[in-house]
């Protein structure tokens, strides 16, 4: 069963049952993709990371997700992932708020943001956890208006098998995806490692969920297999959003080597043949100045996304 017919079905003009499993989107129209950055590129000035405080580099300014927003107007960037791990611990509706409506006085859209959650623990107490916290974050998300979550699936724990991980994270996936579907928030799930470090389970979990509000993150530069092309290709078909990053590393080039340039236009031809139409948002993860190197890329991509 295919989304079109299960929103139908939603909205009473069918009998359609329950959604069983996911297809490959079919988008009509051609392919087009809007240009974004995450939050994550300034990673190093916010000032909050994941809880904490923190003294941004070169003597900065400390930033907040308004400054981010704001630098994104100047740029003439459209969309903004306004990243999780930067909100200040304390953050309640009212600045989620003046989130959304700081970006809409800038005209920027909020593309989405993300979590850095583990879905394949083992049942108990941590995961229970783990999927409180993506909930927290989904109501966040539709306070602010924005339409998407980057999730994640996780390494495979000691006592765990493969298969047994995969199985947890499908079903945390999916009971996120219930409540995600409430508040019309969708749940990327990422190519990030871990059990989803080839593209096969990560197709297999989201061809599984029973929800339309499922699709895949496809991050470029995450396989570090012998053919990260080729499983980017495998997982087009699924993309809800596209995170660019500008290098890639294929297997036997380790992190701390330099890596491959990603081939942009071999991405975008990827995206295209799936009929992919959505965000294309630079995750810039390099330890080059993000202030002086994002402009580039940005002016780069603009005539390629044109």
């Amino acid at each position: 069963m295919n989304r079109r017919h299960f929103l139908a079905s939603s909205l009473g003009l069918s009998a359609v049952p329950t959604l069983s499993a996911i297809d490959p989107i079919n988008r009509s129209g051609a392919s087009r993709m809007q240009l974004g950055v995450a939050a994550y590129s300034f990673r190093d000035f916010f000032q909050w990371s994941r809880g904490k405080e923190q003294k941004p580099a070169e003597g900065r300014k400390p930033w907040s997700i308004l400054d981010f927003i704001d630098w994104c107007a100047d740029h003439n960037v459209p969309g903004a992932e306004v990243t999780s791990y930067f909100f200040p611990p304390d953050v309640d509706a009212a600045f989620l708020l003046e989130v959304r409506r700081h970006a809409y006085l800038r005209g920027v859209q909020l593309a989405g943001t993300a979590v850095g959650n583990n879905f394949a623990l083992p049942k108990g107490e941590k995961l229970d956890a783990e999927i409180a916290a993506v909930k927290q974050w989904i109501d966040h998300a539709a306070v602010m208006g924005a339409p998407h979550i980057r999730v994640f699936a996780g390494p495979v724990p000691k006592d765990l098998t493969i298969e047994e991980a995969v199985a947890n994270c499908s079903a945390a996936y999916q009971e996120c995806l219930d409540y995600a579907g409430e508040k019309g928030v969708f749940l990327g799930l990422e190519n990030h490692g871990g059990i989803v470090a080839e593209p096969e389970n990560l197709v297999k979990m989201v061809k599984d969920a029973r929800s339309p509000w499922a699709g895949i993150n496809f991050d470029s530069g995450n396989f570090h297999t012998e053919d990260p092309y080729g499983d980017l290709a495998k997982i087009a078909p699924y993309a809800i959003n596209v995170q660019l990053k500008m290098v890639m590393r294929p297997k036997g080039v380790e992190r701390n080597q330099p890596g491959e340039p990603t081939d942009i236009p071999r991405v975008l031809k990827i995206l295209r043949e799936a009929n992919y139409q959505g965000w294309f948002t630079i995750e810039f993860e390099e330890k080059k100045d993000p202030f002086e190197e994002l402009p580039k890329i940005i002016e780069k991509l603009r005539p390629l996304l044109a």
